[in-house]
This record gives C-alpha cells, sequence and structure tokens, in this order.
C-alpha cells in the first residue's frame, strides 16, 4: 500500500510541475511587465527544460506509463511550435490508454501545429467519444474551420464549428478560451455568410467575455481579430490600439506589426491623397469640377430613386460641405473620382472625389470585386451616404479625412449607370492565431 501510495505521489510531482509549466506561460503578464514580452519564449523553454530534466529523473519511478507519457507530451507541447517529441510521447500515451481524453487533446493539438488537419479532427472526435470536454470542442471548432472544397460544405463546416465552440462555452461560462475560440467562429461566419450585423455583435461580445479571463486578456490573438473588425468597422483607433497591444504581447511575430504598419500607411496615404485632392494639377482639377452635371446621377436623378423592390426613396442633392457625420438618409452625393489609394490589401477599394464646390473626401467600397474600382474622371453619386470624421493623432502622426462608406458596389452610380451584381464580391478576411 505504502509503495502504491508514493508511486501516486511521485505521479502527482510531475503532474505538478507540467502544470506549473502551463501557469508559467499562461500567467506570465500577471508577473512581468508587458516589456518584458520579448523574452517569454526564451524563459518558457528554460523553464521546459528544467521540467523535462525532472520528468527524466523520476522516470523510473512511475509505474503508469501511459500518464508518464501524457506529461512528458505535454511539457514539450507547451511550446508554440510543433515537437516531434512531444508527438511520439503523446501518441505512445493513447495507445497505452486510449480512454485518456487529456492526451487525445494533447495529441491532436500537436498534429495541428504540424498543419495535419485531419489528424488533429480524428484525435478530438476520439477525446470526444470518450468524454464531451469544452477542450476537444472548441479545439474541434477550430479545426472545421479549415475544411471544406466548395462554398457549400465551407459553410456547414463553419456551422457545425459555431455549435461546438457555443457547447465548449455552455460547459463551462466563465472559460475565456471557449469565448474566444467561439468569437472567431462568429467571425468567420460574419465574412463568409453575407456579413450581417447581429453576428459582427455575438463576435464581439464573445471577445468581451474572453478578455475577462485572466489567460485571454494577455493573449495577443484576441487584441489582432479584434482590431481587425474595428478596422473593418473604421473604428480606425480603435483598431491601431488593438494591433499595437497585439503587437506588445508578442514582439516575436511579425504579422501585428505588418498590419500595424500596413493601417498607418494607408491612413496617412487617405489623408494626404484627400486633403492634396488626388495630387492633380489645378488645370485637371478645374476641368474635372467644372464637368460634373447632374445627368451624372443617372437614375438617382429627378428627386426620388425606385429600388427593383421596396417603396420610393427621396434624395436630395446635397454638397459634401454640408453632410454630417454618419447616415445621412434622402441625400445623395455626386462628384469626380480624383484618385484611388493603391493597397496591397484591397479591403475596401478606396478613392477620392470632390464634388462641385471643389470639396474632397474619401469613398471606401466593401464587397467589390477584384479590378472593378473607378477610375480618375469617372462620375460617381453615392445615395445616402454614411460619413466618418477622422481627426486623430497616433504614434506623433496626423490623419485627417472625412470618408464615405460603401457596403456594396451596386449602391452606385458611375458615370450615370447604375453598377450591376457582376461588381459585387464578398470581401474576406483572414483570422490570425498561433492555435488558429
Amino acid at each position: 500500500m505504502a509503495a502504491a501510495d508514493e508511486n501516486e505521489n511521485i505521479l502527482n510531482r510531475a503532474k505538478k510541475a507540467v502544470q506549473d509549466l502551463y501557469d508559467f506561460r499562461d500567467h506570465f503578464f500577471e508577473k512581468n511587465d508587458i516589456e518584458r514580452a520579448i523574452h517569454k519564449t526564451e524563459e518558457l523553454g528554460l523553464e521546459l527544460t528544467k521540467v523535462v530534466a525532472l520528468l527524466d529523473e523520476i522516470q523510473s519511478q512511475i509505474k503508469n506509463r501511459a500518464e508518464y507519457m501524457l506529461q512528458r507530451g505535454r511539457a514539450l507541447n507547451v511550446m508554440p511550435e510543433f515537437s516531434s517529441e512531444a508527438l511520439e510521447c503523446l501518441s505512445k500515451a493513447v495507445k497505452l490508454d486510449p480512454k485518456l481524453v487529456e492526451a487525445w487533446n494533447q495529441l491532436g493539438e500537436c498534429y495541428w501545429k504540424n498543419k495535419d488537419i485531419e489528424a488533429a479532427r480524428n484525435c478530438f472526435n476520439g477525446a470526444l467519444n470518450h468524454s464531451r470536454n469544452k477542450v476537444s470542442l472548441r479545439n474541434l471548432s477550430m479545426v472545421l474551420r479549415q475544411l471544406g472544397k466548395t462554398k457549400e460544405e465551407r459553410a456547414k463546416f463553419i456551422q457545425e464549428s459555431v455549435e461546438h465552440a457555443k457547447e465548449a462555452v455552455q460547459l463551462d461560462y466563465g472559460d475565456g478560451t471557449s469565448w474566444f475560440i467561439a468569437g472567431n467562429a462568429y467571425l468567420t461566419v460574419f465574412f463568409n455568410g453575407g456579413q450581417k450585423s447581429g453576428i459582427l455583435k455575438q463576435c464581439l461580445g464573445a471577445y468581451s467575455q474572453a478578455e475577462k479571463d485572466t489567460v485571454q486578456k494577455s493573449n495577443p490573438d484576441l487584441y489582432f481579430n479584434r482590431a481587425t473588425i474595428f478596422k473593418f468597422q473604421e473604428d480606425y483607433v480603435a483598431a491601431l490600439d488593438g494591433y499595437k497591444m497585439a503587437q506588445s504581447l508578442d514582439p516575436m511575430s511579425s504579422e501585428p506589426k505588418e498590419k500595424l504598419s500596413e493601417l498607418i500607411t494607408y491612413l496617412q496615404r487617405v489623408t494626404q491623397l484627400v486633403q492634396q485632392k488626388g495630387k492633380l494639377k489645378a488645370k485637371r482639377l478645374h476641368q474635372l469640377i467644372a464637368s460634373i452635371k447632374e445627368s451624372d446621377l443617372g437614375p438617382y436623378g429627378g428627386g426620388s430613386y425606385t429600388p427593383p423592390t421596396g417603396d420610393p426613396v427621396k434624395l436630395e442633392v446635397t454638397p459634401l460641405s454640408r453632410l454630417k457625420p454618419g447616415p445621412n438618409p434622402e441625400r445623395v452625393v455626386l462628384g469626380k473620382v480624383v484618385c484611388s489609394v493603391g493597397s496591397d490589401k484591397p479591403i475596401p477599394f478606396t478613392f477620392a472625389m470632390v464634388d462641385a464646390e471643389g470639396t474632397c473626401f474619401a469613398v471606401n467600397i466593401y464587397n467589390i470585386a477584384q479590378g472593378q474600382g473607378t477610375i480618375i474622371g469617372d462620375s460617381v453619386a453615392v445615395p445616402e451616404p454614411y460619413v466618418q470624421s477622422n481627426d486623430f493623432e497616433f504614434d506623433k502622426k496626423n490623419i485627417k479625412f472625412s470618408s464615405m462608406r460603401v457596403d456594396t458596389p451596386v449602391a452606385l452610380v458611375v458615370n450615370a449607370k447604375k453598377l450591376g451584381l457582376e461588381k459585387q464580391a464578398p470581401a474576406e478576411v483572414s483570422l490570425y492565431s498561433k492555435s488558429e
């Protein structure tokens, strides 16, 4: 009996050491300033070396080989990169004890890091065959979003992903990681399912719940993905702050830094082009403004517009200077394109236009098919424009311009003709996550 107790004590010692290793990783910023983020991975590696040395020392004293292989594999799996040794240990653990749910979950995560999606999926399903647990559910939610060759298949897997994430949350309402995975699932639905505002609200709500958890509060992926939403919503200050926070929490990753730089460059370029009215020469600018005529309104002329379905909408031609921030119902603006804003990431397609008074605004068009943007000299009519006034400073860079948001190109009239559905395509935005 004493020998059995001693064996159990040694196994518990191993479990505690491995759990302490994960606590070191997950709660690093509770004990360290964010300026020390650059040292986190290195110090985690040093802690891992200590734990592996302990496991080597007590290996012969642990009789339960499946549990020992699980703890060793789990320890090696703590690092962000794939470990072939962890894969070997965890594979042995599930062979020795196929009912060891945690081993299946760790093995699935190991395969995921190695980009073996089907193997990861099989592991998480295997774990769920033994127990409905939040770890398997949320991990399977991540996996399913990577599957499907056709649009229909992807839609089916994405919906299954949401259901698994929701079940994980229901199993432990206070678990921030499950909320984070649920937020990612909702975000995928948003960008693949018609961009319904209600879905985006659910996504942001899930991220807010995740942030209440001490582990997720220091997760750079949470701030990065939420910044992606803010950028899409044109809440640029929140987006910049989010990318900067993600960069601070994970300074070794290039993605947050690149996105932050891209957005700053984009905003500076828009500011410059709007303020300088496309950098057109005075004569060319005067010619464009003088060429604006009421007939360019096309179907939006005559004071009202009747859509294919619905009642007629009153439209009053309004100078850009008289628009107010937010929605401008029953208004239509008309102007000429003076430039487009080049970007490696064409979401949105941005151009600048001047009206008959010479006022210049940026126009952001979402869900436009590639290569279907406007060119200099095009006349453009925007009905019931949604206006945003941007005026702020970020990292000593001044951003100042007014813009109009257009959620679909089919709302526009270009050169007196209403754009058709062939100009429309869904905006695709990728999530970023080391675990995704």
